[in-house]
């Protein structure tokens, strides 16, 4: 899974922990080979204590007990000086074996090989011996097996030489091969005193001591070639010494003549000499050499402390500093974060919903700047935050200006188209006055229904500027009134239908935009289901108020748009001049809204929608205080005779033809006194009437509807 998702702390996190990696790990590296020399040191130490000092005691009794063998071999006499050289080479031998178990681990792959066969030969020193014993080995066979068991000892030598300084690995081999050019003095030194006895020397055993010869000069120029000039320099004084000179003579003469040499003292003396003058160098040199080993060792311990110690300090330091860095740069990006969120979660909408409100808002002062502190891209990251904050509540306060400013639009509008409808509205009075021509009234007529909605979409226009009507009433208005009136305010009136409803009536304050509200919903219904079907209106008291239902037979709407409509309905926003395809239900939305009046729209079952009007409570008012009488219409002006018109003639194509005094007060129902009593025609002069008829017909219409206007202006001005 990728860390796209992840959060800023985790990712510095990340991005600290893949160098810290590489540093723990190239520390490790260090001191894995730091502690690889130590534990090299460590273990050449260790085979030094147990194999190596165990290894040169065990060298030292085989070349005594080869000695003797040869001097026995060739007198053919076991004397007590053999046997105790053997027991005291047995007790050497034990030694090396219990040194070899306490070396365990130290006893590498490479020095396992020669190990086993020391340990081979050192198992068959007991058939040596028997053979020896018996007189089964000539002088030189024996010789050489205990040879055989001194070059494994050496071969052993030369690998517990491991030190991992190459200079001082070059002087121990080097000392080492000196050491085993001491050997071969002792081969011959033991082969020349066994011959020293029957003063006779065999050609095998002149080639044996010539080879001898050879590979000890050979031994020593590469030793000495190996050797520093320190180490050097004593070796080089001990070959021009006499003892070694004298050595060197007698060799020389033993290899020319082919016999021993004639003064058995002389020899024994000088190999003697030159013997201990070889060990004393050796240890010498040794000494000097386990001194550079010490130092080295010194030096290890140093590069132990180093890497380990101080590299591990650093790769601690890095870590302290890589945490508090990351959780300073994780600390900056969350007071960053911080005052973003706040800035778009409190700040901004907390201007808008002031500039909402209508409140002034002062640009400089909402516009704080966001105090961060850190890295300089941080701080640039908040300037610039600050500088869209300022951005945002200046384009924010300019919004509000401009929805001041287009609501004064719409109210200027409004109050300049309310002036010439009502203009309007008087000379319509006025010519219907004038005008005795059915014709010319069914005209006059449809301009008064075409004024009367106009009326209504200019208070829509108040509504949005958010004004309140000027249209208000003292009394409580009947709820049947309201919605015969808000019926005659649609253009399909038509098709709607008015069930029965229980008597009550509504707050006279709220009489206006009620009639306003329900005459939208009417429409809307009218406009988004088909010509051919009807709409029903219908209403209700119900425990929390009064309900009223428009159900229409349209098509509905889906779940969503019903849920969008009803979310913008119980919670009006702003007027937005772009959408104005459902103008009416913001109108809605916001007389809802006005008086707590709780409108939703759900899906009817027969397929369209219904719009469910809940008035509550406290607009509500018995119908016993709507007064009965001349003031109980108490409807707005143009719209009582169209709304009575409607339930008297019911619904048909066109305009509702006007019923003989069915518009006229109670006290005009009443023929007038003073009017002749039309004289009976015949019964096939019914169908006309006369112009005396028609013009004292509509005089007595005119009368009765000049009479209602003028109560309607009282009830208004009221």
């Amino acid at each position: 899974m990728g860390s796209r998702n992840r959060s800023i702390r985790f990712k510095i996190f990340l991005l600290l922990l893949l160098p810290l990696l590489s540093l723990s790990a190239l520390w490790g590296f260090v001191l894995n080979l730091t502690m690889g020399d130590g534990q090299s040191l460590l273990r050449a130490d260790t085979l030094y204590r147990t194999l190596g000092v165990s290894s040169t005691e065990l060298g030292i009794q085989l070349q005594g007990e080869r000695v003797r063998s040869a001097q026995a071999l060739t007198t053919r006499k076991l004397t007590e000086d053999l046997g105790a050289q053997r027991a005291r080479t047995d007790r050497a031998i034990d030694d090396f074996q219990r040194a070899v178990s306490e070396a365990g681990d130290a006893v590498s792959e490479d020095l396992g090989g020669p190990l086993d066969t020391l340990t081979t030969g050192l198992n068959r020193l007991g058939s040596i011996r028997a053979d020896i014993d018996g007189g089964l080995s000539s002088r030189l066979t024996g010789l050489n097996e205990y040879n055989h068991l001194l070059d494994a000892l050496y071969a052993l030598y030369d690998h517990l030489v491991s030190v991992s300084d190459l200079a001082l690995y070059q002087q121990a081999a080097s000392l080492q091969t000196m050491g085993h050019a001491r050997e071969l003095i002792a081969r011959q030194h033991a082969l020349i005193t066994a011959a020293l006895l029957d003063e006779d020397l065999t050609a095998p055993e002149i080639s044996a001591f010539t080879e001898y010869a050879a590979t000890r000069k050979f031994l020593h120029a590469r030793g000495l070639a190996g050797l520093d000039v320190e180490l050097r320099r004593s070796y080089e004084q001990l070959f021009a010494g006499e003892p070694f000179l004298t050595f060197a003579a007698m060799e020389g003469q033993v290899i020319k003549t082919g016999e021993p040499p004639d003064d058995a003292g002389a020899w024994n003396s000088a190999v003697d000499k030159l013997s201990a003058q070889l060990d004393k160098v050796a240890v010498t040199s040794t000494a000097v050499v386990t001194e550079r080993g010490g130092e080295a060792v010194d030096g290890t311990v140093a590069r132990i402390a180093f890497a380990g110690g101080v590299g591990l300090i650093a790769v601690l330091a890095s870590i302290i500093i890589s945490v508090r860095f990351g959780r300073r740069l994780a600390a900056e990006m969350a007071g960053l974060r911080s005052a973003a969120l706040e800035l778009s979660t409190q700040r901004l909408p907390d201007v808008v919903e002031r500039l909402r409100k209508g409140e002034d808002v002062n640009v400089g002062k909402e516009t704080k700047a966001i105090k961060v502190s850190g890295s300089a891209e941080i701080i640039d990251v908040a300037r610039a935050f600050g500088s869209v904050q300022h951005t945002a509540v200046q384009a924010a306060v300019g919004q509000a200006a401009l929805r001041r400013g287009v609501s004064l639009v719409f109210l200027n509008l409004a109050r300049r188209k309310q002036g010439l409808l009502h203009r309007q509205l008087a000379l319509l009075d006025g010519m219907q006055r004038r005008t005795h021509d059915p014709d010319q009234l069914e005209e006059l007529f449809r301009l008064d229904h075409l004024t009367t909605r106009m009326r209504r979409h200019a208070e829509s226009l108040l509504i949005l500027s958010g004004s309140a009507p000027a249209r208000v009433w003292r009394k409580p208005v009947a709820v049947i009134d309201i919605v015969r009136a808000a019926v005659a305010e649609v253009e399909d009136y038509t098709r709607v239908n008015v069930e029965t409803m229980p008597d009550s009536a509504f707050d006279g304050g709220s009489a206006t935009d009620l009639t306003h509200l329900v005459a939208e919903l009417i429409e809307n219904a009218t406009i988004y289901s088909p010509p051919d079907t009807s709409v029903q209106v219908r209403g209700d008291l119900v425990s929390n108020g009064y309900a009223i239902e428009v159900e229409d037979r349209g098509l509905g709407l889906s779940p969503s748009e019903y849920a969008a409509f009803n979310a913008m309905l119980a919670d009006p926003p702003e007027f937005d001049l772009a959408d104005s395809d459902r103008l009416g239900l913001f109108v809605v939305a916001r007389l809802a809204a006005r008086h707590g009046i709780k409108v939703l729209l759900r899906r009817s079952p027969f397929g369209g929608t219904t719009a469910i009007v809940l008035v509550p409570k406290t607009l509500v008012t018995e119908p016993g205080a709507v007064e009965s009488g001349d003031d109980m219409p108490a409807l707005p002006a143009r719209t009582r005779k169209k709304a009575l018109a409607v339930v008297s003639s019911g619904s048909h194509a066109g305009l509702p033809r006007r019923v003989r005094q069915a518009n006229l007060a109670p006290q005009l129902k009443e023929a007038p006194a003073e009017l002749p009593e039309p004289a009976v025609e015949p019964e096939e002069k019914k169908t006309e009437r006369s112009p005396d008829e028609v013009r004292d017909l509509f005089s007595a219409f005119q009368r009765g509807n000049q009479r209602a206007r003028e109560e309607d202006n009282d009830e208004g001005d009221a």
